[in-house]
């Protein structure tokens, strides 16, 4: 069953066993509020339990790009197409955020991105591997991201 995610009033409900539930949620919110302003987008999520297609396939680019495997359990995925991107986000228990950006007509503009949780300590299958930025949100705090672009073809 799929959720939309209201950005206006945060719930942490589907990430309620995250040490960081709190920030975790407010992170799936700026998510929500920047495919509500760029494109009309309603953001959905659907428990992890329900969604094994979305999680094999983020899976699926993330080992096949740079051998990446996530230890930490899964909570919340989304899937969707806006215009010409294919679009899959997957939410983890210790607060990390991964999606992976896939434009369908232009092999130049893919890529998978991370997004950390205010608070947690970056995962030990990213660390050395990523230079993370930082980002002020008003719905999340600090977020740090980092990303790579997908060579092969998904």
């Amino acid at each position: 069953m799929s959720t939309i995610v209201d950005f206006k009033n945060v719930s942490v409900a589907g990430l309620e066993s995250s040490p960081v539930a709190e920030v975790l949620a407010g992170l799936r919110a700026n998510e929500a509020r920047y495919f509500m302003n760029k494109y009309k987008h309603e953001f959905t999520t659907v428990p992890a339990g329900e969604s094994q297609e979305t999680l094999d396939y983020v899976k699926r680019v993330l080992k096949e790009e740079r051998g990446i495997e996530f230890a930490a359990q899964p909570l919340e995925t989304s899937l969707f197409q806006v215009e010409n991107i294919k679009w899959a986000f997957v939410f983890y228990e210790d607060g990390l955020a991964v999606n992976v950006l896939y434009t369908v007509d232009d092999p130049k503009k893919r890529a998978v991105g991370f997004k950390l949780s205010e608070g947690m300590e970056v995962p030990k299958e990213l660390e050395e591997k990523f230079k993370f930025a930082r980002q002020k949100s008003k719905l999340a705090g600090t977020i740090r991201g980092s990303f790579f672009v997908i060579k092969g073809e998904y």
